[in-house]
């Protein structure tokens, strides 16, 4: 399926995603992206759509192509303090605000979103499968918390961040049961169903 570079031609649209609702450590990343008027890409789709390669060959085109693009985090104890949904907004007002540009109109993947300052906005159910720029955040904003997920995975090797990303694998859990929970991890999430101690260095 071919995505819309825009919602209506010839307006400055950012479009903003997130990656790391799911997992049981880390951050929540989103990222903005306004891209130009002449962006072609045919490999470009939602993140979960392609390959860890295909994302990172992406990345940097991306990068490099857009008129503007910013990733943000929102951490751990933020999303323990404000829940996991107001933490996913929360990452796309960072990541919108850090960018060089300031759009006329947001782009915004899912239903639920909390208004930027005054500029007027859309949620689309979707949205990275149908807008390019939607599909260009979240390829970014994937990569990123990939990225970071790979750095703390040295710090805590136990646990296999590095392929699991902090999600709810069966390995994870039992890792969890061995060694405790770790800074890294959300304490507002289920992470065992009896009371873990905090890691232990």
């Amino acid at each position: 399926m071919d995505l819309k570079l825009f919602l209506q031609a010839g307006r400055i649209e950012a479009g903003c995603d997130e990656a790391g609702r799911g997992p049981l450590v880390g951050p929540v990343t989103a990222a903005a992206v306004i891209l130009p008027d002449d962006f072609h890409n045919e490999i470009i789709n939602d993140s979960k759509q392609l390959s860890e390669r295909k994302r990172n060959m992406l990345r940097p085109i991306i990068e490099q192509q857009a008129r503007a693009w910013a990733v943000a985090h929102v951490w751990p104890e933020e999303i323990d303090r404000i829940n996991i949904l107001n933490a996913s907004i929360l990452a796309m007002h960072r990541a919108l605000e850090q960018l060089k540009e300031q759009p006329e109109f947001i782009l915004v993947d899912g239903n639920r979103f909390k208004p930027y300052r005054d500029i007027p906005y859309r949620t689309i159910v979707k949205g990275d499968a149908t807008m390019m720029s939607i599909a260009a955040a979240s390829i970014l904003a994937k990569t990123h918390r990939d990225e970071y997920m790979r750095t703390i995975a040295e710090e805590f090797p136990q646990y296999g961040w590095e392929h699991n990303m902090g999600y709810p694998t069966k390995a994870h859990y039992a890792a969890i049961e061995k060694y405790g929970i770790t800074p890294y991890h959300r304490k507002s999430f289920n992470l065992e169903h009896k009371q873990l101690s905090l890691f232990e260095e």
